[in-house]
């Protein structure tokens, strides 16, 4: 099994030179193969493939002797990094119909990252430093133990200017959770983050919104200062550090929850919501993008995988808030949303909309997951 081992790093003067400037080469190849892949469409109908790219790039370190300055497998990486875009695009064009065609990076980017391969020991994590190509042993924090087989390693800086390095392994042994025997359904919302079939309800901490009046005062002064001014550049880092407390705010919680619901359980039920599609909704964008409901499912998707838990996704057109969890009867008149309590016309039953509606999406789950 595959697991990434992210830890911050704290390169000096030199290293931190060479740092940017594999950006700039990083983005300069995927830029310029970018353009020549769009030129030999246009020109001939034809695709250059990677390995054609791959043998291009040999081409242009020898004309550009300044991209021989950084590591070679960065640069590869972002001729990978653009065959995979698009194979993405050409993906989406077949499935969904939206493309999304590869775009030039800029180097306005709110964040900057690269990626080494690992070839032989040139990396490696030794008391205090991680061992990286170019840089040498480079100081880090290093909070856990890294298990397995090193394949890569991803550089990036943060628009604060935090510097961290991921490190993806293979052949990482993670032992399984012992068994609970209990499963839960989860109906995710704004006001509660997570209602449970069991009847816990998990209020949303409302991140954002907690420091939003302190990032408008930031951000309002980052306008009125000058364009290339220091004065301009402080102010621009105190935004990005307060994004990042929100950021890191809200990934702490995630992941406990996410980690406690793992723990728990053995069968996870939750439901295919459309986050992408839900924020059109311009009066509740803000709330539906602070609450990450995307985030918190994709959590619990691997953490289920690497500790052998089950994870049911129920479809997002199943009406688990319109059905009785007690006798299964449809009642439409829950489709609107400030209807939070309703009695089943059918039973009687008195139901709270949202935890009748993880019941639901339980039974739901437990019913595909047996057939």
């Amino acid at each position: 099994m595959e697991k990434a081992f992210k830890f911050r790093v704290y390169p000096n003067q030199e290293q931190q030179q060479l740092i940017r400037k594999t950006f700039g080469c990083h983005r300069f190849v995927y830029n310029h193969f970018l353009a020549k892949r769009i030129a030999a469409y246009e020109k001939d109908k034809a695709t250059l493939s990677y390995y054609d790219c791959c043998a291009e790039l040999t081409i242009l370190k020898q004309e550009l002797p300044w991209l021989r300055e950084v590591d070679t497998t960065a640069l590869q990486a972002a001729l990978k990094d653009l065959d995979n875009a698009y194979k993405g695009f050409f993906r989406r064009v077949k499935n969904s119909g939206k493309p999304g065609f590869p775009r030039f990076k800029s180097k306005k980017l709110s964040r900057s990252s690269y990626k080494s391969k690992r070839v032989g020991n040139n990396i490696a994590v030794v008391d205090g430093y991680i061992k990286l190509p170019k840089l040498g042993l480079v100081r880090c924090v290093v909070s856990r133990p890294v298990e397995g087989r090193i394949l890569s390693a991803t550089v990036s800086q943060t628009p604060s200017g935090k510097y961290f390095v991921s490190l993806c392994c293979t052949d990482v042994a993670i032992a399984p959770l012992p068994a609970t025997g209990e499963s839960v359904g989860i109906d995710m919302g704004i006001h509660d983050l997570a209602v449970t079939s069991d009847g816990e309800c998990i209020s949303n901490p409302n991140h954002l919104h907690r420091l939003e009046k302190k990032l408008a005062r930031l951000q309002r002064s980052l306008s009125r200062k000058t364009i290339g001014s220091k004065n301009r550049e402080k102010v621009r880092i105190k935004v990005a550090r307060m994004h990042e407390q929100i950021s890191n705010r809200r990934n702490d919680t995630l992941h406990k929850l996410s980690t406690r619901l793992v723990r728990g359980h053995d069968v996870i039920c939750v439901e295919d919501l459309a986050p992408a599609n839900m924020v059109r909704n311009r009066r509740l964008a803000k709330y539906i993008t602070d609450a990450a409901w995307g985030k918190l499912t994709r959590q619990l998707r691997y953490k289920c995988e690497w500790y052998g838990k089950a994870f049911v996704m129920v479809n997002r057109f199943y009406p688990s808030s319109q059905l009785c969890s007690e006798c299964g009867h449809r009642h439409p008149g829950v489709k609107d949303l400030a209807v939070r309590h309703w009695v089943c016309p059918n039973c009687g039953a008195v139901h709270d909309r949202d935890h009748n509606a993880a019941v639901n999406i339980k039974n739901e789950g437990l019913r595909l997951l047996s057939a």
